[in-house]
């Protein structure tokens, strides 16, 4: 089997395992995953907001906030597990693209 094959199906099995993240801690009750937690959340588990987040908290807003579809966020797990599933292709086929129009620019530039 080549390489980039297993690549690719080590990439799959991360894809169709990405739900996790919301998975475990639904089951287990633990809330946020470590270290994804807003401004608010931060409030709560430490008493205040650090002030460099506080600071840079409005400076970036995700394109899909949460993984989550405009109107899915209430729809139940099953439909969050897809929109994860949806993300992880998208981030997967964008990095793809990138990096293969990066390698053709500078394998064009070896040729001259």
């Amino acid at each position: 089997m080549k390489v980039a094959t297993k690549l690719w199906i080590g990439l799959t099995i991360l894809i169709i395992l990405s739900p996790l993240g919301l998975i475990l801690p639904e089951h287990f009750k633990a809330g946020s995953a470590w270290g994804e937690w807003g401004a608010e959340e931060m409030q709560g588990l430490v008493g205040y907001i650090p002030q460099g987040l506080e600071k840079l908290a409005g400076l970036w807003n995700a394109p899909i906030p949460d993984y989550a579809f405009k109107g899915w966020e209430d729809k139940g797990l099953p439909r969050l597990s897809l929109a994860y599933i949806i993300s992880a292709v998208a981030g997967v086929g964008i990095t793809v693209i990138v990096v293969s129009l990066i390698g053709k620019m500078l394998a064009g530039k070896e040729d001259r």
